[in-house]
């Protein structure tokens, strides 16, 4: 169940109500008249389930009240309440299948965004991959894997060429393309202090390395895998299964690829360094493709399921 937190100007309250109450779905609504400030007017709450949330939303959009008033949506981890469960029976579809296009739309904004934050973590992601890479040691790689935030800029394009955002799609580009830009221009400067230190020599780096040589020599698999975990990434972000993203990230080797031919770049050795940039290439256009096809069919099958209300499509 989703919990909403309306602020509706007292004129068009009574208007928020007749659509709330007409939504399957929809369970324990409070109005509170002139209980608020800032901005002036009702608050308004309910439950709604979760299959029927978006629709409600869109319809709330589209009394403009994202622009005169508010709109606040919190998940309910437990309700205890008759109510609440026939709103859910009654309400078509499964609360698993369904997607909250306005809340993938928010979180994906927010996961693309270029920060100091983002550039830390895939660049320090991306350093440990340079240490796994250059030790052969697999456990560097999957927690380099784990620690890397690129997924988000990932989702953001599917997203984005899903609802037709350009300007999400911008944003996501750019902390993609500079995110991994500045972290292996900084993990070609690691290698050199390293290298002067003495932990790092070609030597290591041309060895054979049998438990991660497979960064640098990409083959139909890695377009595969990356396809597998772009699908599965997409459905964790719509189904909220944080558990399920985890694996996605330690799934694919797009930080471990930019890390090695950094570290390859940096000891001139360019067959490695090509090998791992058509590697980061394979497994970032296998998740995009994979991630827009996934949200595509989302889409076309809960626009199957749920009944046609005259709701705007996502």
């Amino acid at each position: 169940m989703l919990h909403l937190r309306l602020i509706t100007p007292a004129d068009t309250t009574e208007e928020v109500v007749r659509l709330i109450e007409g939504t399957v779905g929809t369970a324990h609504l409070v109005v509170l008249p002139g209980a608020a400030r800032d901005p002036a007017g009702d608050v308004v709450m309910c439950d709604v389930a979760r299959e029927a949330g978006d629709e409600l939303l869109t319809a709330l959009k589209g009394l403009g009240l994202e622009e005169s008033g508010s709109i606040a949506v919190d998940d309910i981890d437990l309700s205890l309440s008759r109510r609440a469960d026939k709103a859910a029976e009654d309400a078509p579809g499964e609360a698993a299948d369904a997607v909250l296009w306005e809340h993938l739309t928010d979180e994906t904004h927010e996961e693309s965004t270029l920060s100091a934050t983002y550039v830390a973590f895939i660049t320090l992601a991306t350093m440990i991959a340079a240490c796994g890479v250059v030790l052969d040691n697999a456990i560097l790689i999957v927690g380099a894997m784990a620690v890397g935030p690129e997924f988000g800029p990932l989702a953001g394009i599917c997203t984005a060429l899903v609802r037709r955002r350009p300007r999400l799609a911008w944003r996501s580009l750019v902390a993609l393309a500079v995110g991994f830009a500045v972290a292996m221009l900084l993990t070609v400067g690691f290698t050199f202090v390293m290298e002067a230190a003495g932990l790092f020599t070609k030597v290591q780096l041309e060895a054979e390395r049998p438990n991660t040589n497979f960064i640098y020599r990409p083959d139909a698999f890695s377009f595969v895998v990356a396809a597998l975990a772009g699908a599965a990434g997409m459905l964790s972000l719509t189904s909220a299964k944080s558990g399920a993203l985890v694996g996605v990230a330690i799934s694919v080797t797009t930080v471990p690829a930019a890390a090695n031919a950094a570290v390859a770049f940096s000891f001139g050795e360019y067959r490695q360094a090509w090998g791992s940039t058509e590697q980061l290439a394979l497994n970032l256009l296998g998740i995009v493709l994979a991630g827009t096809l996934t949200l595509l069919a989302q889409k076309w099958l809960w626009a199957r399921q749920r009944p046609v209300t005259g709701a705007v499509n996502p």
